[in-house]
């Protein structure tokens, strides 16, 4: 066959390509395949106990007992897919509760509004016994407001010890960190004092340990100086208090504009995590800040604005490849009801109507996430947590079916182009079937079960890697 480039020809300009690419690499590494949580729940660093995440929990299971006693209640108040056909009685609730569970995948095809509204029933309830909390932040921020600087001296210290001591009884979530007050002029040396405060007793009850997944979360984000400030002190930090060196990770919160475009009308998300000089794990929208922001009055300061779908989108397009995850905003509307102490009727259901209104904002917010491709967001309160796990589990549950029957197609028609010498490229399109069974069986939305059935292995998910899956299917 007749060439017309030469050698010196191509030379040149392929070894300037592969410069170039192997830039793009590393600046694009893809994205983690690490679990990531599926919420952060906030509270103040007053309140913060070793044993928080077991009695929020117990707050938890408490809610959904009072206000859904079964799962076709639940399903009603959150409209699950079907739910028009189940019963409207707890008895027969109850009834068909033990026809799911004494045949589940009979039930499935038979009545599948009624299996999915008892699978994410009964999985939301394991999981608040089992883990109720994935993430937690002790919040120095608006959480817990400005106080005396003795009070948060006290509180950053008593904090420390209290994470300390759920090191010890392993009482701890999988994630957890603090949330300092922002760095303005206002509140940098507030804030500065409490990350010391809390980082030198920590080092000093623990012999520099960190708790798995520990993360100090930067709030009202401006510019990149204020980021870089952070990495320099945790520098510190680390080698005077012994921890190991780029050990303590941050995360930023985007909640201003000045987040999303800079003053010369560029895009500031990587810039920012970029001066973080690799310690930026993670980047959180904050829906109510960032609509202020944009001057939009507080009636219009929802989840759902066309502002926050708009900073949504930046965001993800910054931070898509590059190993850092994105992280939704909070409801802000409490499932709390206004009548306390001993009830009449009519204030129960008073209570209940409006515990359910929040409820299903809530619901719909989640979904609204999801179907952005935020798999992460905001609780504020653990009534919200039922919610949480029962939006997120209806989503995958949901997703299930079409996904097993693409992974299971997927991977043999990759192993069939491996084997014929053919090149296959849509490698992180497999990757992303992938990471839907890695984060559904992380939170507990998917049983491992289901998703061997798809002719997978347990041992090829936890190897996280499609392309290592394909491989060695062609040359096992």
């Amino acid at each position: 066959m007749k060439l017309t480039l030469s050698d010196s020809d191509t030379q040149t300009i392929l070894a300037k390509l592969a410069t170039s690419n192997q830039l793009h690499s590393s600046l694009y590494p893809g994205d983690s395949s690490d679990r990531q949580q599926v919420h952060t729940v906030y509270g103040g660093a007053n309140l913060f106990k070793a044993g928080a995440a077991q009695k929020l929990g117990s707050l938890a299971v408490k809610a959904l007992n009072t206000y859904a006693g079964d799962f076709c209640s639940l399903a009603r108040i959150l409209q699950l897919h079907g739910f028009e056909s189940l019963p409207l009685t707890h008895a027969e609730a109850v009834k068909l509760g033990e026809a799911v569970a004494a045949n589940p995948a009979q039930m499935k095809e038979a009545n599948p509004a009624a299996w999915l509204a008892y699978t994410v029933y009964d999985r939301v309830m394991k999981k608040l016994e089992r883990e109720p909390i994935e993430d937690s932040r002790i919040d120095f921020e608006d959480g817990y407001g400005n106080r005396p600087d003795v009070e948060e001296d006290a509180d950053a210290v008593r904090s420390a010890e209290q994470v300390a001591q759920g090191m010890e009884e392993k009482t701890l979530p999988p994630f957890i960190g603090i949330r300092i007050k922002t760095f303005t002029e206002e509140c940098r040396a507030r804030s500065v004092r409490t990350l010391d405060l809390f980082l030198t007793r920590l080092a000093e009850l623990t012999s520099s340990k960190l708790p798995d997944n520990f993360i100090i979360t930067l709030p009202k984000v401006t510019h990149p100086e204020q980021v870089s400030a952070l990495a320099d002190l945790l520098d510190i930090i680390e080698e005077k208090c012994g921890y190991a060196a780029q050990s303590i990770k941050l995360e930023i919160m985007i909640e201003t504009t000045q987040a999303i475009i800079d003053a010369d009308g560029s895009n500031q998300v990587r810039v920012l995590a970029a001066a973080a000089r690799g310690r930026c794990r993670s980047a959180i929208f904050g829906t109510y800040d960032y609509t202020a922001t944009c001057n939009i009055t507080a009636a219009y300061q929802t989840h759902t604005h066309p502002a926050s779908d708009f900073a949504r989108h930046v965001l993800q397009v910054s931070c898509a490849g590059t190993g850092i995850t994105i992280s939704d905003g909070a409801t802000t509307v409490m499932p709390i009801g206004p009548h306390k102490g001993e009830l009449s009727t009519q204030q129960q259901l008073e209570n209940a109507a409006v515990v359910h209104s929040a409820w299903k904002l809530h619901y719909d917010n989640i979904m609204h996430s999801l179907r952005h491709a935020y798999y992460q967001g905001w609780d504020l309160n653990p009534a919200q947590l039922p919610i949480r796990y029962a939006a997120v589990y209806s989503f995958f549950l949901q997703g299930l079916p079409d996904a097993s029957k693409r992974l299971e197609a997927f991977i043999g028609k990759a192993a069939q182009a491996t084997l014929v010498g053919n090149t296959f490229d849509d490698a992180a399109t497999g990757q992303g079937l992938l990471n839907f069974f890695l984060r559904g069986i992380a939170c507990g939305a998917i049983t491992e079960e289901e998703a061997v059935a798809t002719g997978i292995t347990m041992d090829e998910l936890r190897s996280r890697s499609f392309v290592h899956i394909v491989s060695n299917r062609a040359h096992g």
